[in-house]
């Protein structure tokens, strides 16, 4: 499972054999997220938390928009295209 970024103890991770649409799981001790990036101009939108608050996960869904190019392009890498 490729960690494509890190940010305040988050690993944002895309699984090789995952499924369309593009997606991100954002792993960290206390829960997972998972973002679908709507490829390439977003927004990411939330299709499910498990750990988070209501808050946290809106600070995770800023996070992902901040490098939603680079996550994009990180998907295309492993999968191809969106």
């Amino acid at each position: 499972m490729p960690t494509v970024h890190r940010f305040d103890g988050l690993r944002v991770v895309i699984y090789p054999n995952d499924h369309r649409p593009a997606h991100v799981h954002l792993k960290g001790a206390d829960g997972e997220a998972v973002f679908v990036l709507n490829c390439p101009d977003g927004p990411p939108e939330l299709r499910e938390s498990f750990g988070f608050n209501r808050s946290e996960v809106g600070r995770l869904k800023e996070a992902v928009a901040a490098v939603l190019g680079t996550l994009c392009e990180e998907w295309s890498k492993i999968h191809g295209r969106y």
